[in-house]
C-alpha cells in the first residue's frame, strides 16, 4: 500500500493545536512538506520546529485570521504564486459558538459561513490549478458528525457544517477527472480545547456538573472514550495518500460509533 508522501506539499489549516496540529505531524511523518496556517505566528513557528524533517522537506507557515477573508486571500495567493504547487489541502477551523439555533443572531450564521465555507473556497480555488498541473490533489475537510446527525446545542455549527459538506460533495464531482479527490472527515468527541469548552458551556447552562455531563457523553459512545487527536489525523492523512486515490466525495465519521445512522 502506497502511503508515501515524499515530494508532496500540504497546507493544513488550524494547525497550531488540536486536530490540525496532529494532521500536520502525520503528514510530515509520511514525508510531506507542510505549510501551517493559523492566527498565532509564534505558535506556528513552534509547531513548525516540532515537525519531522528529512531531506527535501521545507516546512513553512502563514499566520492569518480566517475572520479576515481579504487578508487570507491575499496571503495565500502570494504564497502559492511564489512557491511550488500544493498537492494536499486540509481545510480545518474552529467551530461557531454553541447555542440553540432559534436564539442565534443572523450575524453568527454569516460569520460561520465565512470562516468555514468561504475560506475553504478561497483556499481551494487558489491551490487547484497547481493540483491540476501535477495530476495529484487531495482536498480534505475536517467538519463534524453533525453532517449526518445534528448535535443538540450547536445550531449554527450544524447549519454551516452541512453547507460545507454539500459544497465538498459537489466539488468532488467536478475535480475527480483531474486526479483530485475531495473528502470530509467527521470527528466525533475528541480531546481538544473545543470539547472542553463545549462541556463547560453545557454544564453551566444545564446546571449539571462537568463530571456528570462528561459521563453522559461517554455513555453515548460505544467505544466508551473520547478520541485522541492522532486518531482523527490518521484517517484524514490516509485520504491524502496515493492509496486513497479512488475514495472521493465521502463523509467519513471517526466517532467511535456514536453516530446512529449509516
Amino acid at each position: 500500500m502506497n502511503i508515501d508522501l515524499s515530494g508532496k506539499r500540504a497546507i493544513v489549516c488550524g494547525s497550531s493545536k488540536g486536530i490540525g496540529k496532529a494532521v500536520a505531524h502525520e503528514l510530515a511523518n509520511l514525508g510531506a512538506t507542510v505549510i501551517l496556517i493559523a492566527r498565532d505566528g509564534e505558535t506556528l513557528k513552534q509547531v513548525k520546529g516540532e515537525l519531522s524533517r528529512d531531506a527535501g522537506q521545507r516546512h513553512d507557515f502563514i499566520a492569518v485570521d480566517f475572520a479576515e477573508v481579504d487578508t487570507l486571500e491575499q496571503k495565500i495567493t502570494q504564497f502559492v504564486s511564489t512557491n511550488p504547487p500544493v498537492h494536499i489541502l486540509v481545510n480545518n477551523t474552529g467551530g461557531p459558538p454553541a447555542g440553540p439555533i432559534f436564539e442565534a443572531e443572523t450575524q453568527e450564521f454569516l460569520q460561520g459561513f465565512s470562516n468555514h465555507l468561504i475560506c475553504n473556497h478561497i483556499l481551494t480555488q487558489t491551490v487547484v490549478p497547481g493540483m491540476k498541473t501535477e495530476g495529484y490533489g487531495r482536498i480534505i475537510n475536517i467538519i463534524s458528525t453533525s453532517v449526518k446527525q445534528p448535535i443538540k446545542g450547536l445550531g449554527v455549527s450544524n447549519t454551516v457544517r452541512g453547507a460545507v459538506a454539500s459544497w465538498a460533495k459537489t466539488l468532488a464531482g467536478e475535480l475527480a477527472a483531474f486526479g483530485i479527490t475531495v473528502n470530509n472527515i467527521l470527528p466525533g468527541a475528541t480531546k481538544t480545547t473545543r470539547l472542553q469548552s463545549l462541556i463547560g458551556h453545557n454544564a453551566k447552562k444545564s446546571g449539571v456538573s462537568v463530571e456528570a455531563l462528561t459521563k453522559q457523553m461517554l455513555d453515548q459512545i460505544p467505544t466508551g472514550r473520547f478520541a485522541e487527536t492522532s486518531e482523527i489525523a490518521n484517517a484524514a492523512v490516509f485520504l491524502a495518500t496515493p492509496a486513497a486515490a479512488y475514495i472521493n466525495g465521502v463523509s467519513l465519521a471517526v466517532d467511535g460509533g456514536r453516530t446512529q445512522c449509516l
